[in-house]
């Protein structure tokens, strides 16, 4: 079993996105999810529903989906029958996934769906953005004692505290919030990403991001914002017939952003104003004080023989003005470090 917690201590949790892009296919299931393990991701997330236990089939206007989205024009029911994922392929994907040493994990939508998963044994669960008002069902994930990842997509304020009350009322602190905007895909001026670092100082847990945005310079911004967690659609090619394609990396582009993250990630270190010794051989470099024409003994130092240049081996530049009007000791050769013995 996973410790996430010390996971996200180390280092950022970087999740595939599997979602409907098998496109009912098991083995390309298995070709997506090998290809998340070459290019970098920690684990690989699941949807686990039906199109009956997420919804009915109906096609009353309610059902319609109509909203500006990718999928206007279907019902709910002909959506999610396009893209579950059957729940005869979990535990044969589970097993594929962790042999590969990812870390195998998914979004129950109704109790079934968790009882599936309790049966496998999954170490985390993640709560879909518009499963944040169902607190009955959030509970009963969070009283299975594993670490729960909570999308907010379509959460006001008051629904995260919610959720996020759900669990501890429970007994289960090990929650991490997503920042998330549920719209596919999102665009740019929606994301506000400064939300990261308000949303784990308001709600005492660590942050990721869940993005629906296209490309990559989302998630690692998020990262220099603070996230532990990212998030990503994952898709073998954007030929694949699928619902989430438009706002899916393909391999090279999420090996891409893995390669980012860790960049950014290392780059983030730790506050400290000391210096690296490259840094400290770099001070050679600085400016400091020179003689810069042939002095005679006894001549006066002005800012015609006495000048701050590089390098940085003569006295620092702050006693300038307490050098100049004084007199040279000796007779002093253009170009060299000005230092105390030199100067009566």
């Amino acid at each position: 079993m996973i410790d996430l917690f010390k996971v996200i201590n180390d280092k950022v949790f970087i999740v595939a996105e599997l979602s409907a892009n098998h496109a009912q296919d098991l083995s390309l299931a298995k070709e997506t999810i090998h290809a998340m393990k070459e290019a970098g991701a920690d684990a690989v997330k699941l949807q686990t529903y039906t199109p009956d236990t997420i919804t009915i089939k109906s096609d009353k206007k309610y059902f319609l989906i109509k909203h500006g989205t990718l999928w206007d024009g279907q019902t709910l029911y002909e959506l999610f029958q396009k893209a579950y994922t059957p729940w005869e392929w979990h535990a044969e994907l589970k097993e594929f996934a962790e042999k590969l040493g990812l870390v195998f994990f998914s979004t129950p939508f109704d109790k079934s769906a968790v009882d599936l998963l309790e049966d496998l044994d999954v170490s985390i669960y993640k709560i879909a953005s518009p499963e944040i008002t169902d607190i009955p069902l959030i509970e009963y994930i969070a009283s299975k004692g594993k670490p729960v990842i909570i999308s907010t997509g379509i959460a006001t304020l008051s629904d995260i505290e919610e959720a996020v009350n759900a669990c501890r009322k429970v007994g289960n602190d090990q929650i991490v919030l997503l920042k998330c905007v549920s719209a596919y895909p999102t665009p740019l001026e929606d994301v506000n990403l400064r939300t990261i670092p308000n949303m784990a100082e308001t709600f005492g847990c660590p942050v990721g991001l869940s993005d629906h945005t296209l490309g990559i310079s989302v998630p690692i911004a998020a990262v220099a914002l603070g996230a532990r967690v990212i998030e990503k659609h994952f898709i073998l090619s954007k030929n694949i017939d699928s619902p989430d394609r438009e706002f899916s990396l393909t391999p090279d582009e999420f090996k891409e952003m893995v390669k980012a993250v860790r960049e950014v990630e290392k780059a983030l270190g730790k506050v400290t104003y000391e210096l690296t010794e490259k840094m400290k051989r770099s001070r050679e470099f600085a400016r400091s004080l020179f003689v810069v024409k042939d002095m005679k003994k006894g001549e006066v130092f002005t800012e015609e023989n006495v000048r701050s240049i590089r390098p940085g081996y003569g006295l620092h530049p702050k006693y300038l003005k307490d050098i100049l009007g004084r007199r040279a000791r000796k007779d002093i050769e253009k170009g060299t470090p000005l230092s105390w013995d030199l100067i009566d």
